[in-house]
C-alpha cells in the first residue's frame, strides 16, 4: 500500500467514521510500547524546565488594527525546552508577520504541553474568544507517542480546523514532525515511529486541506539537521532549541503571511511551480509528508475543486525566510485578556 492510499483511508475513516488502520502486529505492538515508555522516561530525567513564559501580547509598531495570531497545539507550539518567550515558535511568526504585514499582530497562545489532538477542542473553544485572524496549529507528536488510533487524531484535527475556519480565521497546521530522528528513541521504535509519523503527517494534510485550512510539512524540519545537529535539540534531547525553533517558524512563515494576503509576491518570483504541483490531495498529501517546508492547500482544475480521483490540491516548497530572535525587551508580559 502506498503512502497516498494509506493517508487517504486514515483521513476517510476521520471524516466518515471509519476505523483506523493497524500498522504492526500484537506482539510487536507491545515491544514498542515498552520502548516507547522507556524513551517518555529518558527524556522527563533530563528535562529539567517548565513551559517557556506565552509571550502572550502586541508586536510591531504599525498602523492599523493588530492581527490576532492564535497558537494552538502541542509542546512544539509551546516551545518546551527553550527559557524565554523570544525563543518560541509563536513570538518568532508574530514579530516576523507584523514586519511583513506592517501591521501589529497580537499573540494569543493556548497550546498545551502533552496535548493530543483530542485536546484540539478545548483549546479551540478559547481561542475563538479571541476572534483569531490566522491560527497556526502544532500537532500529531504526542498522538504517535501515545499510539492513539491515526483516525481518531485526523478527526479531532479536522473538528479543529473547521471550526476556526467557519468562524472566520485562516488556519495553517504545521503537520506531525518525524520522529524517526529522536535519540532516546531506540530501533526499531525509531523505524516504526517514522513511518508513523510520515503517515500520520499525511492524512492531516487530506483533513486539514478537506476542511478548508492549508498545512506545512514539518517532517524533515525535525529531520537531517536535528539528525547531525545537537545544538537544534534542546537539553532533553526530544524538544528543539531556540534554533530549532526557529527553523519551524522559519518554514510556518511563508503559508500564514500568504494565507492573510501579506506575503510579499516578489518572494515568490523565483519559485518553481512545475506542472505536477496541482495533484489529487491523496498524492500531494504523501509528496508534502517527506518534504520540509512543503505547503498543500485546496485549489480548481478548470474551475472544479474535485476531480476524479478526489479534491485538488496545490503543492508549493519556499525557500525557509530568515528569521531572527525577538528582542526579550520587545516581548510582551501581559496575558491576553478577551
Amino acid at each position: 500500500m502506498t503512502r497516498a492510499s494509506r493517508a487517504r483511508r486514515l483521513a476517510t475513516g476521520a471524516v466518515y467514521g471509519g476505523g483506523g488502520v493497524g500498522l504492526a502486529g500484537a506482539a510487536l505492538v507491545t515491544l514498542l510500547r515498552q520502548e516507547a515508555r522507556a524513551a517518555r522516561r529518558t527524556v522527563q530525567s533530563h528535562r529539567t524546565q517548565a513551559d517557556p513564559p506565552t509571550g502572550n501580547g502586541r508586536y510591531g509598531r504599525g498602523p492599523g488594527t493588530p492581527i490576532v495570531l492564535a497558537v494552538l497545539g502541542d509542546s512544539s507550539a509551546v516551545g518546551l525546552g527553550v527559557e524565554r518567550a523570544a525563543e518560541t515558535p509563536g513570538v518568532f511568526v508574530a514579530s516576523a508577520l507584523a514586519e511583513l504585514a506592517e501591521r501589529p499582530v497580537r499573540l494569543a497562545k493556548f497550546a498545551v504541553s502533552g496535548a493530543t489532538s483530542s485536546r484540539l477542542d478545548a483549546q479551540v473553544d478559547v481561542a475563538l474568544a479571541e476572534h483569531p485572524d490566522v491560527a497556526v496549529i502544532m500537532i500529531g507528536a504526542n498522538d504517535v507517542t501515545s499510539r492513539t488510533r491515526p483516525a481518531v487524531s485526523v478527526a479531532h484535527l479536522a473538528d479543529a480546523v473547521r471550526r476556526l475556519r467557519e468562524a472566520g480565521s485562516e488556519v495553517v497546521v504545521g503537520t506531525c514532525p518525524d520522529l524517526g530522528t529522536i535519540r532516546p528513541i531506540r530501533q526499531p521504535l525509531r523505524l516504526m515511529a517514522r513511518r508513523w509519523s510520515r503517515n500520520l503527517a499525511a492524512a492531516q494534510t487530506i483533513a486539514v486541506v478537506a476542511a478548508g485550512g492549508r498545512t506545512v510539512s514539518l517532517g524533515s524540519v525535525l529531520g537531517p539537521a536535528f539528525a547531525s545537529d545537537r545544538t537544534m535539540f534542546s537539553s532533553d534531547e526530544f524538544h528543539p532549541s531556540a534554533a530549532g525553533y526557529a527553523a519551524a517558524a522559519a518554514v510556518l512563515l511563508p503559508s500564514v503571511a500568504d494565507s492573510l494576503g501579506v506575503w510579499p509576491a516578489a518572494l515568490d518570483r523565483g519559485l518553481r511551480l512545475r506542472r505536477n504541483t496541482v495533484r489529487p490531495i491523496a498524492q500531494a498529501a504523501a509528496k508534502a509528508a517527506g518534504r520540509t517546508g512543503t505547503e498543500v492547500q485546496p485549489t480548481a482544475v478548470r474551475g472544479s475543486e474535485t476531480g476524479p480521483r478526489g479534491p485538488w490540491a496545490r503543492l508549493r516548497r519556499r525557500a525557509p525566510t530568515e528569521i531572527t530572535v525577538a528582542d526579550p525587551d520587545q516581548v510582551p508580559t501581559e496575558p491576553v485578556v478577551s
